[in-house]
């Protein structure tokens, strides 16, 4: 067999294998193109999922006729400044997406520039070059780009339905618009418009918040925190959602890195690590994260795609990202999103659905709820009375001295022993107490371990615990770290473990439940880890076994209490779960829902 060089069109079909995976990564080679030409505003047309046409129009530099015909040889850009991989300050840089792309489709490439007297187009058919000839057309460029796939047929069988691939492609927008707030945005498919962006021209971080809300929602821009932060000549902006926003997945995630849209797997760590004291293992935040880093401490040379980067020091980036968002996380206090609210007044509104952010929907009233009324307001029998589900407490609103009540008000009363009702100066409060005292115990351990150490009690009689010997082993196993967390145990024969001490801040706990519990959890846990990097799940459940439980009576002066810990305690808006402590409703949106407005 014979050794012979490609031709040219097989070697463009071969790149573009790597490049064009679907029409969505056609969008995004062109619009990142209009990009870097300096565009202003970008319109993007596609027909049938983008499989018959991606069309899309700038009002960038333009290029030159002769320009034209360098633009599709391969590796052929006008963005590497003297060759060099490591100074890229552009989106393109490979001079792989515009051969790659007309080598697989009948592609169409008008272009002017602002000082021409004409347009030049030119045709390319399936990797079959045409000449370029003048055309009309205003300053900037039209890419057209017709029957996708239609010289390599089979790779139209791994394609998605339509309405997938036109999905696919909004995404792929919607991240390069809000990187670039101050460039107009439109998508329309189907002769519909889908996606509509006007240019922004406030500062960047408000035209950035602008541009975020209208691509991630409203709710994530009430509830956004800001984050800034710098270090070694890197820095990080952007803004995070409080924890009680949340998710099940990890979709309204974006992270950039010089304006470049990344799925980094450093960076995903990052996020995930600095919000796991915070959420369940199985709830994503909210965040959109812009990093300026020095080209040269990056490769972005690592994938075609691009999508994909290499750090030179990884621990300086994932400790300014950490770092960050649990600074801002902790500066938000004791504040939860505007959305358990929104999700409360739903739940009271008859017929409305209210999605919530912990994946539960309110239950409406039922049909009967009218008789149900009549019935409870039939006269009981004096022999059979019951006891009432709220306590009240003739408490005074304080004041700080400012004139100003206490953020979160006064407790009023107690309802069926778990639920703390306040009165604020606009509206009311309505607390979960077993959450609440969770969270406040947790941030009281985290603080103990990074001072002067959590202290602990002896039980006046050490308690047995019997366990799985697996469970006995992974507690022996540990027995130092968990003394550093105030628990002191010991093996006690086969299948049990002696617990002397307790953490002293704990109060008076079941044991045995607490140590089955944290059995459980490092069986689970494994034993790649040290406890003190697991914080969050072992004082976790520490803290839920210490802190006060659904259906205990409190009088007014605990009330109180936990109320004002809260309002100076970080994080103390959400329990170790992601679930809030707090419900805030404010009195115009009660008297909303008795028509009093």
């Amino acid at each position: 067999m014979t050794i012979r060089r490609l031709s040219e069109q097989v070697i463009n079909r071969i790149a573009a294998g790597e490049v064009i995976e679907r029409p969505a990564s056609v969008a995004k080679e062109l619009v990142e193109n209009s990009i870097d030409a300096g565009a202003t505003r970008i319109d993007v047309t596609i027909r049938d999922g983008g499989k018959s046409l991606v069309a899309v129009v700038d009002d960038g530099c333009g290029m030159t006729g002769e320009e034209l015909t360098l633009a599709i040889k391969r590796h052929a850009t006008s963005k590497l400044v003297d060759d060099n991989l490591q100074l890229v300050a552009t989106l393109g840089f490979r001079g792989e997406a515009l051969p790659s792309i007309a080598s697989v489709s009948r592609f169409t490439l008008t272009s002017r520039t602002a000082d021409a007297d004409t347009a030049w187009t030119l045709s390319i058919d399936g990797g079959e070059l045409g000449e370029a000839i003048p055309a009309a057309h205003p300053k900037g460029t039209r890419i057209e780009m017709r029957d996708l796939f239609y010289a390599t047929p089979a790779r139209l069988k791994f394609l998605r339905t339509d309405r997938t691939e036109t999905q696919r492609i909004a995404e792929t927008l919607n991240r390069l618009a809000m990187a670039h707030p101050e460039i107009a945005f439109q998508l329309t498919a189907e002769d519909k418009i889908k996606l509509k962006y006007a240019a922004e021209q406030s500062d960047l971080l408000d035209a950035r918040l602008v541009r975020l809300s209208a691509v991630m929602g409203r709710e994530f821009a009430e509830n956004a925190l800001i984050i800034h932060a710098e270090r070694s000549g890197t820095t990080l902006t952007g803004y995070a959602a409080v924890p009680t926003l949340n998710r099940a997945n990890a979709a309204l995630q974006f992270l950039f890195v010089n304006n470049r849209p990344v799925t980094d797997r450093l960076l995903i760590g990052a996020v995930r690590g600095a919000y796991a004291d915070f959420l369940a293992r199985n709830r994503h935040p909210l965040v959109a994260l812009f990093l300026e880093i020095d080209p040269r401490l990056i490769d972005i040379n690592v994938h075609p795609a691009k999508s994909e980067i290499r750090f030179r020091d990884p621990g300086l980036v994932r400790g300014l990202i950490v770092g960050a968002l649990k600074h801002a996380l902790a500066e938000a206090g004791h504040r939860a999103s505007t959305t358990v609210s929104q999700a409360a007044l739903g739940a009271a509104r008859p017929g409305m659905r209210t999605a919530t952010p912990f994946g539960y929907r309110p239950q409406t009233p039922s049909n009967d709820l009218q008789e149900n009324v009549l019935a409870f307001q039939t006269p009981l029998d004096h022999d059979n009375q019951l006891e009432p589900a709220a306590r009240i407490e003739n408490t005074v609103l304080p004041s700080n001295g400012t004139d100003q009540g206490f953020p979160l008000g006064a407790a009023r009363a107690q309802l069926h022993g778990t639920y703390v009702i306040a009165e604020t100066e606009d509206g009311l409060v309505i607390v979960d107490q077993h959450a609440a005292h969770e969270r406040l115990i947790y941030e009281q351990m985290k603080n103990a371990l990074a001072n002067s150490g959590i202290q602990r009690q002896g039980l006046l009689i050490p308690e047995v615990v019997e366990l799985e010997e697996t469970a006995v082993t992974q507690l022996i196993d540990r027995s130092t770290e968990l003394a550093e967390l105030g628990l002191v145990l010991e093996g006690f024969g086969e299948g049990a473990v002696v617990v002397r001490e307790v953490p002293a801040l704990l109060g008076t706990i079941d044991v045995q439940n607490l140590v089955k519990d944290l059995a459980a959890e490092l069986v689970e846990l494994g034993d790649s880890f040290a406890l003190r990097e697991k914080l969050s799940e072992v004082c976790g459940t520490m803290a839920c076994h210490g802190s006060v439980r659904a259906g205990r009576l409190l009088n007014g002066t605990e009330m109180n209490a936990l109320l004002r810990e809260m309002e100076i305690t970080p994080h103390s808006g959400q329990c170790n779960h992601g679930r809030p402590t707090y419900v805030e409703l404010k009195l115009a949106d009660i008297e909303k829902l008795f028509g009093r407005r």
